[in-house]
């Protein structure tokens, strides 16, 4: 069992991937809590940047909220964030995200998900020089993509994960190698959070339920891979921030072993819904909500518009976590059903491209 503090006050938040869709819901909830939050974001074109300026829009509303536009490859810029603003909590959810992307292009994995995030655990370390307070916890995100082919179900964070199936994975493992490198070099109090398949409203458009939307209103067949036997963890983004923002307010102990070394105050979790759905139940409940919607009429021809294909590579057929982690640490397990999350998603999805 992982020995948390607990709960710290927080005032200052520094959030990386801002514009992002996991951090823009992050810095939301925070910012309504009243707390001061950095954000920073490169703003890439990997997906419509459209969709991370009306995030940022939403954002910038706030007082409390200071934006920075930048790469977290480039050292000197996180050097200077970091002695500017002094952040007591960094959440670094900054990174190339999508496994198939990982093929074509992986520098973006190795700049953004490597490089950047050593030049955030560099930073951590030197926020404590000369005696400064520093940061009291560094909360990162991890990735359901880790367990790889793993035939053993659910996912548990005890199980070994040392054979990655795509570029995408095999930097979401090193980056929990680094943390505890880190944590246990130099007492930074280090917690990785593992994602499952998260989906809602303005999330990203790269996700097959998004991207299934789009091709179904442009009349495009959408392929159901692995011939509709994938089994997916959706968690709704309310469901991930939650248990975030827990997380975040309790770090992992600090305590000296035996050898009178520090031991590592590090921590992994899982964050999923617990409840596997079955990709072709997943599409049958989307098309119903996108009807109901109005994004698609109540006529559509779904059959004539699905296409059952192969899987592809580095996807994997089952995501499931457990999550008993979780609820035992911080009381906390995701909640919301796979239709009332796409009920929203749907709705969202009408007001913002057929108004």
């Amino acid at each position: 069992m992982v020995k948390i503090y607990g709960g710290i006050l927080v005032n200052i938040v520094l959030v990386t991937g801002a514009a992002g869709f996991i951090g823009f819901y992050l810095a939301k909830r925070l910012l309504e809590q009243g707390k001061r939050v950095i954000g920073i974001d490169n703003v890439n074109d990997y997906y419509d940047v459209q969709l991370k300026e009306f995030r940022l829009d939403i954002l910038s509303k706030y007082e409390n909220f200071t934006f920075i536009k930048g790469d977290l490859a480039d050292k000197a810029l996180i050097d200077k964030l970091f002695a500017e603003y002094k952040p007591e909590i960094v959440v670094n959810l900054a990174a190339q995200a999508g496994v198939r992307y990982s093929i074509t292009n992986p520098d973006a994995y190795i700049n953004s998900n490597i490089i950047g995030f050593y030049n955030i655990l560099e930073a951590c370390r030197h926020s404590y020089d000369g005696g400064a307070k520093g940061v009291e916890h560094l909360v990162y995100a991890s990735s359901s993509s880790v367990y790889g082919s793993n035939k053993k179900v659910p996912y548990s964070t005890d199980d070994k994960v040392d054979n990655p199936v795509s570029l995408y994975a095999a930097t979401k493992k090193s980056n929990e190698l680094l943390a505890h490198a880190y944590s246990k070099l130099y007492n930074i109090p280090s917690t990785g959070l593992r994602f499952f398949t998260v989906y809602g409203p303005a999330g990203r458009p790269d996700m097959a339920y998004f991207g299934f939307t789009n091709k179904l209103r442009a009349g495009e067949k959408i392929q159901i891979f692995n011939y509709g036997n994938c089994k997916r963890d959706f968690t709704y983004v309310d469901d991930i921030v939650e248990g975030v923002i827990r997380v975040m307010q309790k770090p992992p102990a600090k305590a000296v072993g035996e050898d009178g070394l520090p031991l590592p105050p590090y921590a992994v979790y899982n964050i999923g819904n617990n409840s596997p759905e079955n990709l072709l139940d997943f599409v049958d409940i989307l098309q119903q909500e996108l009807v109901r919607a109005g994004v698609l009429p109540a006529d559509y021809d779904f059959k004539a518009h699905k296409e059952l294909v192969p899987m592809q590579p580095g996807d994997v057929p089952v995501t499931y976590a457990d999550t008993s982690a979780l609820e035992r640490d911080f009381g906390f397990k995701p909640s919301t059903s796979l239709r009332e999350g796409l009920r929203k998603f749907a709705e969202w999805y009408k007001e913002f491209y057929m108004k």
